[in-house]
């Protein structure tokens, strides 16, 4: 116990050097926990926004269908067997068939994938409703970012151009009916979604489709021919992985952040251990052992992250709260590419913080004592006369 009274004795006496190198710490310690949590909220909000909007309880492929290669989509179209169209007229599933297309629209040519829907379905956010029309022109529903490349909106019209199963080519008018706002860029830019029996009586593809999306929580049934099923989990990894990469990143700059902390202790630590050589030796002259010596300059280390997490919670704990109610606003956020809101909120779990507290103390202990092994060299009538060896 006198080692520790000693420890923090020599702390308090050490005045606003103590109260730097622990806000320094602190620093490390608030940034390491922010940059996670951001990085979390934003896997969690992606992750969410993508299977409301696309992925749903997972997806079936039809076979030959892949959407990262464009030219498979001109044959990427089956007719439902039986065990999957009854999910999709119970309303379990939603089936999607895929055209490729271009619009044309004051002058532009865009290609497009024509995206066939139900009007009715519930499995997915996609607000298909604004697809019944009844005013003769063919309802289409656009993004928010496909709206402003083709610089049209709601009532405007625009002109579809595809080819069907026979590889004739077809034009039509379009209106329209809808835009709608989306973090999730693949179903935004380059999409354009109309009814399902009208697409299909287009391009002569009726009962077909390209792509079935179940609801949350219902089961797939058995594998089924020509179909093949993809988890939640496979459609996601894409987003995991680069999260896993965003998340890499960060931690290398923050380490960085962290070891200058560090550093800042242990040099505090090895000037204070050369500075009180002559109270080291008439400690140890007085009885007290070189380990005590030892645990008493390791614990003022100790300390350091004590002192950290008191200083970080002070002016984190705002900043966290803050964070979470109001969240960080990430303008044009929805330019990068993937499910990205206008707005982020980070999440922060117990295990991450007291994770970062635990880190926090080892590495403090850790430098504290690294500098304090020369102790157990040192002759008590050396340091008595100020020699260091």
């Amino acid at each position: 116990m006198s080692a520790v009274k000693l420890a923090l004795h020599n702390l308090r006496g050490a005045g606003i050097r103590t109260w730097l190198n622990g806000f320094a710490l602190s620093l490390a310690f608030v940034a390491i926990i922010f940059s996670q949590g951001l990085l979390e909220g934003v896997n969690r909000q992606a992750e969410r926004a993508l299977i409301d909007f696309e992925f749903g309880g997972g997806q079936f492929w039809c076979e030959g269908f892949d959407p990262y290669n464009p030219l498979t989509f001109d044959n990427a179209h089956r007719v439902l067997p039986e065990t999957i169209a009854h999910l999709v007229e119970s309303g379990q599933a939603v089936a999607i068939l895929v055209v490729p297309g271009t619009v044309f629209v004051r002058g532009k040519m865009v290609p497009v994938l024509l995206k066939g829907i139900s009007t009715s379905q519930a499995v997915l956010k996609i607000p298909t409703a604004v697809l019944v029309d009844s005013s003769g022109h063919i309802p289409v529903l656009l993004g928010a970012r496909m709206a402003k490349k083709l610089n049209v909106g709601v009532d405007d019209y625009l002109t579809l151009h595809w080819h069907d199963k026979e590889g004739t080519f077809n034009a039509r008018e379009a209106r329209v009916a809808g835009i709608m706002q989306t973090s999730v860029g693949t179903i935004d830019q380059g999409q354009v979604w109309l009814p399902l029996k009208q697409l299909a009586n287009l391009a002569g593809l009726e009962g077909q489709a390209t792509v079935v999306v179940l609801k949350p929580g219902i089961k797939p049934p058995p594998a089924v021919e020509a179909w093949k099923f993809h988890t939640t989990e496979f459609l996601l990894s894409d987003l995991r992985q680069m999260i896993k990469t965003k998340t890499v990143g960060q931690s290398i700059m923050f380490i960085v952040l962290f070891l200058l902390a560090l550093l800042a202790i242990f040099d505090t630590q090895v000037f204070s251990i050369f500075r009180r050589r002559r109270e080291i030796g008439t400690l140890i002259a007085l009885g007290m052992t070189r380990g005590a010596v030892i645990a008493m300059f390791t614990f003022e280390g100790a300390m350091y992250g004590v002192l950290a997490a008191f200083l970080g919670a002070i002016y984190g704990t705002p900043l966290f709260l803050y964070l979470s109610a109001y969240g960080l606003a990430m303008p044009g956020g929805n330019q990068w590419g993937f499910a990205l809101e206008e707005r982020m909120y980070p999440a922060w779990t117990a295990g991450l913080i007291f994770g970062t507290i635990v880190l926090v103390l080892i590495a403090a202990t850790f430098v504290s004592y690294l500098p304090t092994r020369r102790i157990l060299k040192l002759k008590p009538t050396d340091a008595l006369r100020g020699k260091w060896v």
